[in-house]
């Protein structure tokens, strides 16, 4: 019997990987907003 590579699967595979590490490499880039000021928000929403 002759292995027979299922090359449509490698390649879908291979995609839905890079797609997921890109997501995940995008998420982990944006900066996560800690400490906010309510009060300072406020005041510039007013002011404009």
């Amino acid at each position: 019997m002759a292995v027979t590579r299922l090359k449509r699967k490698v390649r879908k595979n291979k995609t839905k990987a890079s797609q997921r590490k890109a997501t995940i490499k995008r998420l982990l880039a944006t900066p996560v907003i800690t400490n906010v000021d309510v009060a300072q928000l406020k005041a510039a929403a007013a002011a404009h």
